[in-house]
Formats: structure tokens, C-alpha cells, sequence
């Protein structure tokens, strides 16, 4: 197995780690620690798969990063939230280290720390790159704003799918939904929780459960929704559980963690519908046109019917889920 860049830097010498707590932020639960002392590490995340991975692997596990003596930055895909990471990181620790793919942009805030920095270590392995750099205030106006509302009403933040526009799925998702909705609903992936206002305009609703794993969408999801009938879940909506079992599902489930589509993810959603439905539970889903759920929601409900959408997007209405 080849060594990870970290790995490389500090076995060659490279990169030395001062002493102290090592707080890494936003690590995938597969990032290589080994090289790190294991009492000293703190991890950070907001993704709940991935927080809880790391809980369990019996780490130190906190939703926002914690001030320590170095800060690794693992560089989300999301440019914005990334930068806000690195200028946080700056602010306290006496040593920042970044840490990411290429296809992560790992490359871009490379070039643009070097613009106000000057020359700085780094070595590109593995289709990525790993730099590094002193605490500076250089980076102050990189730090994002608390959750604000744009222009189409809602607040979002950096970080969170879909945070300058509605999501045109969940649009359409929403105009397909019947006048009247079952009583117990959840939303699988709510996201900000732009399909809650639908789902509680429809009559018959008494209670809405939003589960969604990224805790910054969430945040701007309690923002967006203050209907007392609502609760929040940050939790994996796969395998979430409810017992006794929802009446309805609404869910607009991703379909990538990476660039390249990954339709496991979506059948997996599927699945969970499925398992927190009653037994005369519904379904009500959106999906891209591509993505070929039709055969998982057969193999997960008895009835299935597309009962929406366009060149863009498929709605499915699915009922009696597969016991």
C-alpha cells in the first residue's frame, strides 16, 4: 500500500508537528491518522456518516473544529466552505496543514494561499496535494457569514446542496405532490428544508420529521422551518430508524459524495423509505432522468408509478412497501 501524503511528509522529514492537540477537519472516515499521535488527535465534522465513524472508532468526535496547536484542513469539494475552513484554521493554530484531492480543488487553494503567502512547502501525490503554512490573519475574509437568505428566500450557507438557487428536483417533487398528504411524514435527506413548506401546506399533515446528515444544512433547516409540527434528525437517512413507522416519505436522495454520479447512494434511500414506512406507508421521490431507480423501487414497494416529470427529472409515487 502506498503511503498517504501525510504519511510521506512527516516520514521524509518534511513536516514537523509541534507539540500539542491536532485538530483534522472534515477527514473522510478512511483518512490516514496513523502517523499522528493518537491522544493528541481531535477530529471535526458535520456529515454524520462520517462523524459517527470516527465516534466509533473511538476518537475524539465533535461537530465544529476545536482550537489546537496544528489544524489539518481536509478540503471538502465545496470551494467556499473549504476557504472558510482554512481561514478558521489560521486564526488558531500555530501550524495549518491542507490537505486534499485534485479534483477537490485541492490544486486552486494551493495557488491562491501562495498569492498572499509566498512560497510555500508541498508535495502533490496521489492525484493530490498536501501544503502547509503558520498561523496568519491573511485569510480573514475567506471566514463565511452565519447562515444568510438569498435571493430566493431561504438560508443557506456555504457547504449545503443547493445554497444559491432551489434545487430544480425538489421543485418539481413539490409540485407533484397531492392536495392531501398522510398524517406522520419524513423527509430523507431534507437538506435546508426547502420540500418542508410544500409538505406542511398539504392537508392532513401533523407531523414532519427532517433527516439529514450534514449538520450545516440542517442548522439552515431549523432557520427556514419554524412549524411547530416539525422535528430535526442529524442523523444518517439510511439507516435511520422510526417505530412505529412513517406514514409518508417525501425525499429527494443524492446521487454522488464525489464528481461521478454513484446511483448506490439513491437505491440505498430507496431502501431506507422502504424500512421506516409503515406498512401502508407512501412514497413520494424525485430522481434525474438518468439514474436507474425504477427496479430498486420495484424491489422495495409493491406499487410503483412515475407519476411526474420532464427532460431533467423523474417523480415516482411508490405504495405497500416490501416487508
Amino acid at each position: 500500500m502506498s503511503q498517504s501524503r501525510l504519511s510521506t511528509a512527516i516520514d521524509d522529514g518534511a513536516l514537523v508537528l509541534p507539540a500539542g492537540k491536532i485538530a483534522v477537519m472534515r477527514p473522510a472516515a478512511d483518512y490516514d491518522v496513523a502517523p499522528l499521535n493518537r491522544d493528541d488527535v481531535m477530529i471535526s465534522h458535520g456529515y454524520y456518516p462520517d462523524f459517527s465513524a470516527w465516534s466509533d472508532a473511538g476518537y475524539v468526535v465533535t461537530p465544529k473544529a476545536e482550537p489546537a496547536s496544528v489544524a489539518i484542513v481536509v478540503v471538502p469539494r465545496s470551494k467556499a466552505l473549504a476557504r472558510d475552513m482554512i481561514a478558521r484554521a489560521a486564526s488558531w493554530a500555530e501550524l495549518v496543514i491542507v490537505d486534499g484531492q485534485r479534483t477537490d480543488g485541492v490544486d486552486s487553494h494551493f495557488k491562491d494561499c501562495r498569492k498572499r503567502l509566498g512560497d510555500l512547502p508541498s508535495i502533490p501525490k496521489g492525484h493530490g496535494r498536501i501544503f502547509w503554512f503558520a498561523r496568519t490573519d491573511k485569510f480573514a475574509d475567506w471566514i463565511t457569514p452565519p447562515p444568510e437568505m438569498g435571493a430566493h428566500g431561504y438560508f443557506t450557507t456555504a457547504g449545503v446542496f443547493s445554497d444559491g438557487a432551489v434545487d430544480a428536483g425538489s421543485a418539481l417533487l413539490a409540485e407533484s405532490l397531492p392536495e392531501k398528504l398522510p398524517a406522520k411524514m419524513a423527509d430523507l435527506g431534507a437538506g435546508w428544508g426547502y420540500l418542508a413548506g410544500p409538505v406542511l401546506a398539504r392537508k392532513g399533515v401533523q407531523s414532519l420529521d427532517l433527516i439529514e446528515a450534514e449538520a450545516l444544512s440542517l442548522d439552515c433547516a431549523r432557520l427556514n422551518v419554524t412549524d411547530p409540527r416539525v422535528k430535526f434528525h442529524w442523523a444518517d437517512a439510511m439507516q435511520f430508524q422510526s417505530k412505529p413507522g412513517f406514514d409518508g416519505v417525501v425525499m429527494n436522495p443524492p446521487f454522488h459524495t464525489g464528481r461521478a454520479s454513484e446511483p448506490h447512494l439513491g437505491r440505498a434511500f430507496i431502501a431506507a423509505a422502504a424500512r421506516v414506512l409503515a406498512s401502508h406507508g407512501k412514497l413520494w421521490m424525485v430522481a434525474n432522468r438518468h439514474l436507474p431507480y425504477e427496479q430498486a423501487l420495484r424491489d422495495s414497494f409493491r406499487n410503483v408509478e412515475e407519476i411526474a416529470g420532464n427532460g431533467a427529472f423523474k417523480v415516482f409515487h411508490a405504495t405497500r412497501p416490501n416487508r
